[in-house]
């Protein structure tokens, strides 16, 4: 059966997905609202607009994702990453792919420009789910157990890297890390792994100026604060005068053309200051309950491809949050990544919340220990 009826799903997940919803909402309205009078020739609600838009085609499809059985998800896994992979060329053809600040990471679809390194992201996470619940003792091989895995996920890393998005890359390879793990992958395998990852990625930063600079940046940010540790600098301002409540929704200061991205990468600094150390307290809360339910509903589901697919779906959602949050806080290097949820960026939020669709329908598979 397709679509299915009267189930009981996770209320503690729709809870804290929800509120992260609508505080996104209101945080886009209070963070752009200016720049977008500024840029929109007066349209003030311009980027909430899109971002409403997005909501609303997000909530559809995590209601259709909902109700229907996550099982039949498998008749689509080829289909889905051979999407993204061709998306994911697409994106690098000049006139096709949309430039924004020198990155080329979104096509145009007319309202809205869509990103397909987040329909990769799931796609991924679905056929990772799909293709290791088949694999019982052959896991442990590494032939059949890591080696296509690492084929498939480096060239949709390589292609979201030269976009260039390391960021988006460096997350891929965690989700594919973490979900070979609960797998059941061999642990020198996946020591391995991470070993020869720590050099290539130190390469990489090392190897592009900007990237080496925001590294130095974070280290010490103040000997930076005119050029690459403005960003962070204007984070910490923000952070720090929230002091326990906030200034007040509205009136945090940083976003008047102090902090750039105040309402995409950094909304979380604006958050800071705005509503004050109990709305960051807040936002942590929500997402951590984002992923003990995620790793509750993995772990009490009644088939190993519902498990690895709540496992993986939880782990897209918790690492890009946790890192955004690192980044403002500057415990990690400067990266455009979105906070999910609560960032502009309307293909994030629709993937976002359609994955969450997802995990609601595994939910209902859950079986109380006794």
């Amino acid at each position: 059966m397709w679509v299915e009826k009267n189930l009981r799903f996770d209320l503690w997940l729709l809870v804290a997905v929800v509120s992260l919803t609508c505080l996104g909402i209101v945080m886009i309205y209070s963070t752009s609202s200016i720049t977008a009078g500024q840029l929109m020739q007066g349209e003030s609600a311009y980027f909430l607009k899109k971002q409403l838009l997005a909501a609303g085609l997000g909530v559809i499809a995590m209601i259709t994702a909902m109700h229907v059985n996550h099982e039949k998800l498998k008749y689509f896994v080829f289909l889905l990453l051979a999407l993204s992979i061709v998306l994911l060329v697409l994106v690098l053809v000049p006139g096709i792919g949309v430039e924004i600040k020198g990155s080329r990471r979104w096509v145009d679809l007319g309202p809205l420009n869509f990103q397909p390194s987040e329909l990769g992201r799931l796609a991924l996470v679905i056929y990772l789910a799909y293709s290791l619940s088949k694999k019982q003792e052959q896991i442990k091989s590494f032939t059949y157990g890591l080696l296509p895995y690492l084929i498939i996920s480096g060239l949709m890393m390589g292609l979201i890297f030269v976009e260039p998005d390391m960021g988006g890359a460096v997350t891929l390879g965690i989700i594919l890390f973490v979900m070979l793990f609960v797998a059941g992958v061999k642990l020198r395998y996946l020591f391995g792994m991470l070993l020869l990852s720590v050099p290539v990625v130190f390469y990489f930063i090392a190897s592009a100026q900007y990237r080496w600079e925001r590294l130095l940046a974070t280290i010490n940010p103040w000997n930076y604060r005119h050029d690459a540790g403005w960003q962070l600098v204007q984070s910490f301002l923000a952070l720090g005068s929230g002091g326990l409540t906030g200034v007040g929704l509205g009136e945090g200061r940083q976003k008047l053309f102090y902090l750039p991205d105040a309402h995409t990468d950094f909304i979380f600094s604006v958050i800071g200051e705005e509503l004050g150390f109990v709305g960051i307290a807040a936002v942590v809360v929500l997402f951590m309950i984002i992923a003990v339910r995620g790793g509750l509903i993995a772990l009490r589901t009644d088939n190993r491809f519902g498990a690895l697919l709540a496992f993986g779906i939880t782990t897209m959602i918790v690492v890009p949050a946790f890192i955004n949050m690192a980044v403002v806080m500057g415990l990690l290097p400067t990266k455009g990544l979105v906070l999910p949820f609560i960032s502009y960026g309307g293909s994030a939020l629709v993937i976002y919340l359609s994955a969450v669709g997802v995990l609601l329908n595994i939910s209902t598979r859950m079986y109380v220990p006794r």
